[in-house]
């Protein structure tokens, strides 16, 4: 990092540091981050792509809204949100970037987990991020990226490839397209969710990596990525965590015959869901949480194939058919939800009878 942007950084936010070391940190794809050292404190800096999120006055909204409805001492990690610069500003012009800076926190992130009890730790921390909002207006949250988890929206984007493919579409993209057209079923559902349930304020983007554990896993340090707060429904943030949990395979995998559902994982992920927002939410939003799994693989599904059809636009690929491939995935982890419905209404029985 230019010694020009670090200079501009320590005048933004008056950091009391004669020198700062800036090192590449993490895996993340959308925002350049770096760690941040002086000689007594660590920070985390981000360089803000707004080419992904195109609104960054909307995100300043959210989390600065968020930071005025905010007591640390209502949630049991840390929720590092944005460090203000000297004038209140949540983004700072640096170099001719953008940027932001966030406190550093100590731990670990992972990619999967291993055990029941992890998964467990990290359902809690999500739904404790529900939990600590719910007295906010979630309808003074403004949208990020539109229709983010509109299901209603995902097949029209859908619908309007089908009408101008930029792809020959050969025998094995064919059954994917009759595979996803047959499951509108689920649009019905979600419709009738999205007329009765309350908006909250939602994460959206519950990925096991961002949360950072602790050293021994035992716990959860902090939630981060925070851009895509919203208002949206419990099931969402429920949804994309036992997509992305609970499949015994990674979404780019091939292994057709062994993508299925972790039930103990699964198990989990519930349990962590109703020890924090039982009683606390609506019976039905507990209800909508198995619902919102299917859905969010549904949509994942969808978003692959579109770009397939559209000609590998959104998402990098490693070969040509690759979101293809991902589409297929996601149908057949969407099949496995669908045929353990009954397991799944099981665990939601007992788990009522234990917090309800």
């Amino acid at each position: 990092m230019k010694d020009t942007i670090l200079d501009a950084l320590k005048a933004a936010y008056k950091l009391d540091a004669d020198n700062l070391v800036a090192s590449r940190f993490g895996s993340g794809h959308i925002h350049k981050t770096y760690k941040v050292d002086s000689n007594t404190q660590s920070y985390i800096l981000q360089e803000f792509n707004d080419t992904v999120f195109k609104y960054p006055e909307r995100i300043s909204n959210n989390l600065g809204y968020l930071l005025d409805n905010f007591d640390p001492a209502n949630i049991p990690f840390i929720l590092p949100l944005p460090i203000p610069n000297l004038d209140g500003g949540l983004f700072t012009e640096l170099d001719g970037g953008l940027y932001r800076l966030f406190p550093f926190v100590n731990g670990v992130t992972r990619d999967d987990i291993d055990y029941k009890e992890q998964a467990s730790k990290a359902a809690e921390a999500f739904a404790y991020f529900v939990l600590v909002f719910l007295p906010t207006d979630a309808n003074k949250l403004q949208d990020t990226i539109q229709d983010f988890h509109h299901l209603g929206w995902r097949y029209s984007q859908f619908d309007d490839a089908l009408k101008a493919p930029s792809i020959e579409i050969d025998e094995e993209t064919r059954e994917m397209i009759a595979y996803y057209e047959k499951r509108k079923d689920l649009l019905g559902q979600y419709g009738a969710y999205r007329d009765k349930l309350p908006l909250r304020a939602t994460h959206n983007d519950t990925k096991i990596n961002n949360l950072i554990f602790s050293e021994d896993l035992k716990k959860v340090n902090a939630v981060i990525d925070l851009d895509t707060i919203m208002a949206g429904f419990v099931f969402y943030d429920f949804g994309d965590l036992a997509r992305t949990v609970a499949c015994t395979r990674d979404e780019s995998s091939l292994d057709w015959g062994n993508i299925n559902i972790d039930m103990v994982k699964y198990e989990g992920l519930l349990e962590g869901f109703y020890t924090v927002l039982a009683g606390h939410v609506t019976e039905e939003e507990l209800n909508s949480l198995s619902y919102g799994a299917e859905m969010m693989t549904l949509i994942m599904g969808l978003r692959f194939l579109t770009d397939h059809l559209k000609g590998n636009t959104y998402y990098q690929v490693d070969y040509e058919e690759q979101n293809l491939h991902r589409s297929k995935n996601q149908a057949e982890l969407l099949n496995a939800f669908m045929e353990k419905r009954a397991e799944i209404k099981t665990l939601e029985t007992n788990l009522k009878r234990k917090f309800l």
